[in-house]
């Protein structure tokens, strides 16, 4: 593949003294024209028929009555009805992992409030706490 980007031929260009330039081409004769190629022929298609399109998407008359399809309408209501199994399954499985995300959410937060705000051993903070001390002396 070249990899040069295209340049037009230089063409030898020489100037006169005045600066008018002198090609190295004879100048034309006759002015430019644009080019118009002559006209193709048209040829015949034969004769054009038109038809009435409401004709083509008429259905056909049925000659006797459709006969009753049972077992596909059954068919195709136990496809949906399993198919509508599939999609509550898939629905209910779905809610029960997030309720089991949040309870085990819920707990995680109730262990650390317990944690934070329980009853601990010392520290003054667990509330009143009533002692009752009963002494006697045997000795006596």
């Amino acid at each position: 593949m070249d990899q040069q980007p295209y340049a037009p031929p230089a063409t030898a260009v020489l100037y006169t003294a005045d600066g008018h330039p002198l090609y190295a081409t004879p100048p034309q004769t006759a002015p430019l024209t644009l080019h118009r190629p002559a006209p193709h022929p048209v040829r015949d298609a034969g004769p054009v028929h038109t038809i009435d399109p409401t004709s083509i998407y008429l259905p056909a008359p049925a000659t006797e009555p459709a006969r009753d399809v049972w077992p596909a309408r059954l068919l195709a209501g136990g496809i949906g009805l399993g198919a509508a199994g599939v999609g509550l399954g898939f629905f209910l499985q779905a809610l029960a992992a997030a309720t089991t995300g949040l309870g085990l959410l819920a707990a995680v937060l109730a262990l650390v409030w317990l944690l934070k705000n329980g009853s601990s051993s010392g520290g003054g903070r667990g509330g009143a706490v009533n002692v009752q001390v009963n002494v006697t002396n045997r000795n006596r």
